[in-house]
């Protein structure tokens, strides 16, 4: 797809006036609503419809495709950020009328690195056809390492900062508790970061991991990086409804891992054979509504199989009498 300049400028200044509408909206510090939280994840997903029309209409059928295609695959990956989220939140204590503006914030912390991602991806593919056997092997070893993560007991995981954030917590210092949605303040004549700060680049800084296999994900899909872009954008910035939305689910969907790493791997081998053929290896290759059938089977299978499995697990557990957690609870 032939994307001007002027069209990338016009799709980033549409993106910067709704995410400005969002935070407008949400600038005052609130608890947030499961209806408010439904209103904003329906309107981020119509958004998202009516611009793959759009492509659908000035592009043609193909790039429509490839960006329903990518963006169900980035929100369903995304899904799998939220379990994270709540890790964070839960590690820095963030009192609840806060986290939707620690979410808005780390969220587009998290849009500009993976902008930086998709870049450097693009001049890489550009450059080095291989690159989609790396990708493709890359995302076959993490659909295997996600099945293996799903059967271990992970009752006890707990978000562990990485590196980057302890050099910024060492070099500047956090203050003791929250100041309103202050970033900075003056602590013992010194400018130390708040915990606020601190949680914002947490998450933003996680989802660079997250990226690792989403955006070789997406390539498979699609090597235009206008819709790669896009596709990302709009499965981040309803991230943050997403999270108070379905996150008293999320311990629900029991089967998630086993569906996204399926989801890895098809990709993972579409991106291999296509490197075949692009090598001069006659091979056949999966085109994109192929790959949109098997996303959006594997995610409706994996969603119905988790809340049955839930489901009988509440039962066995009402037999036995057993009391529910008070942390599930609060989660």
């Amino acid at each position: 797809m032939d994307v001007s300049m002027t069209l990338w400028v016009l799709t980033i200044v549409g993106l910067i006036a709704l995410i400005a509408v969002d935070f407008f909206i949400g600038r005052k510090p609130h608890d947030v609503s499961i209806k408010e939280a439904g209103i904003w994840t329906i309107v981020w997903i119509v958004l998202a419809g009516l611009f793959g029309l759009g492509l659908l209409i000035w592009g043609g059928g193909q790039p429509a495709g490839e960006f329903f295609a990518g963006y169900i695959t980035e929100k369903s990956l995304s899904v799998d950020n939220l379990f994270v989220f709540v890790l964070i939140m839960a590690k820095f204590a963030v009192p609840s009328q806060y986290q939707q503006r620690v979410l808005l914030v780390g969220v587009l912390i998290a849009l500009v690195l993976r902008a930086i991602f998709i870049a450097a991806g693009a001049a890489i593919i550009a450059s080095f056809s291989w690159v989609f056997y790396i990708f493709g092997a890359f995302l076959i070893w993490t659909a295997w390492k996600l099945i293996q993560e799903a059967r271990a007991d992970e009752e006890d995981e707990e978000y562990e900062e990485n590196k980057l954030l302890k050099a910024a917590e060492r070099r500047f210092g956090v203050a003791d508790r929250y100041h309103g949605t202050k970033l900075w303040i003056e602590q013992n004549g010194k400018r130390v970061m708040t915990p606020m700060l601190v949680v914002m680049l947490a998450i933003g800084t996680t989802d660079v991991l997250f990226a690792l296999d989403s955006i070789p994900a997406i390539f498979g899909l699609t090597q235009d990086p206008y819709i790669v872009f896009t596709a990302n954008a709009f499965a981040l910035m309803g991230l943050r409804q997403l999270y108070f939305l379905i996150g008293g689910l999320l311990r629900k969907l029991v089967h998630l891992s086993y569906g996204l790493s399926i989801i890895l791997g098809f990709i993972g081998v579409k991106l291999v054979l296509h490197a075949l053929h692009e090598s001069g290896v006659h091979v056949p290759e999966i085109s994109i509504p192929v790959s949109l059938g098997v996303i959006c089977s594997v995610l409706v299978v994996t969603t119905i199989t988790s809340l049955r499995a839930s489901r009988k697990q509440a039962e066995a557990a009402g037999d036995r009498g057993d009391a529910p957690v008070k942390n599930d609870i609060d989660v």
